[in-house]
């Protein structure tokens, strides 16, 4: 059992000045070619990660890893299908051991369950929860095999809160904060913490509709602490502190980028 998180990569000084740094890891983003995923490989590349870029569409796969590259960073495409188990199998094969795993492929559906097929349910879960699963499994043995390890998920506000017509997102959220605490405690004899994030109202530009709405930004100025829309590159912190030997001692644990959102009514 470790007695320590310590990064065998740097030294005893490098680790005391700089306990963000991620210099010698392997990092898999899963969806990390535009909004949260994006800005969270970006953040992770920046911190000295080497981080593989997951897409399903080959060009904007090597759009986004082009974009990391031109800053710096360590990048490299990684392209399958969070829904396709064989395809994650083979991918992970070819990627080598990861240090780092950041499950933040996801879909919403918003209807309610009566208006929702029951494949269309199941296929969100298998994105939203399952694919999460599996990945964390694929990736674990050489995490235990090393002693150390990280996996945050990417989960959502809506894990905890409800509203009508968002059934099927809303369950894969709340459960996939209840497999981070599960794996916290699987994972973490073997030197592996898994932890979550929760994002707020992000602007990406899925959600560029409703960042012009002048409704919706009032309610967002009366709803959050901070009064304001989140700037996507405002996940990439959280991401990178949870990586971190910084973290070392935080697992089980859901952290809310949310601007205020979750603490204040």
């Amino acid at each position: 059992m470790p007695t320590e998180d310590t990064d065998p990569t740097s030294s005893t000084t490098d680790r005391e000045k700089s306990p963000f740094r991620l210099d010698g890891r392997t990092a898999l983003v899963t969806a990390g070619v535009s909004g949260l995923g994006f800005e969270i490989a970006r953040g992770l590349a920046a911190a000295g990660a080497r981080v593989l870029v997951n897409g399903r569409d080959t060009e904007r796969l090597t759009a986004s890893v082009a974009a990391i590259q031109a800053e710096g960073g360590a990048a490299l495409p990684c392209r399958f299908d969070a829904t396709d188990e064989a395809q994650m199998g083979e991918a992970l094969a070819a990627a080598g051991p990861l240090d780092i795993l950041i499950n933040n492929a996801g879909a919403r559906d918003r209807r309610s369950l009566a208006h929702m097929e029951p494949d269309d349910f199941r296929r969100l879960i298998e994105l939203d929860l399952v694919a999460p699963a599996l990945l964390s499994r694929l990736a674990a043995p050489a995490m235990i095999a090393a002693g150390w390890g990280r996996i945050v998920n990417i989960t959502s506000i809506a894990g905890p809160l409800s509203r009508a017509g968002d059934t099927a997102y809303t369950t894969a959220k709340g459960g996939l904060a209840a497999l981070t605490r599960a794996l916290a405690a699987d994972f973490g004899p073997h030197g592996i913490t898994v932890n979550a994030i929760a994002p707020g109202y992000f602007a990406t530009a899925p959600n560029a509709a409703m960042v012009a709405d002048p409704e919706v930004n009032a309610v967002l100025q009366r709803r959050t602490s901070l009064g304001r829309w989140g700037r996507p590159e405002e996940i990439a912190g959280a991401a990178v502190f949870l990586a971190s030997p910084a973290a070392g001692y935080v697992t089980g644990h859901v952290l809310a980028v949310d601007g205020g959102y979750l603490a204040h009514f």
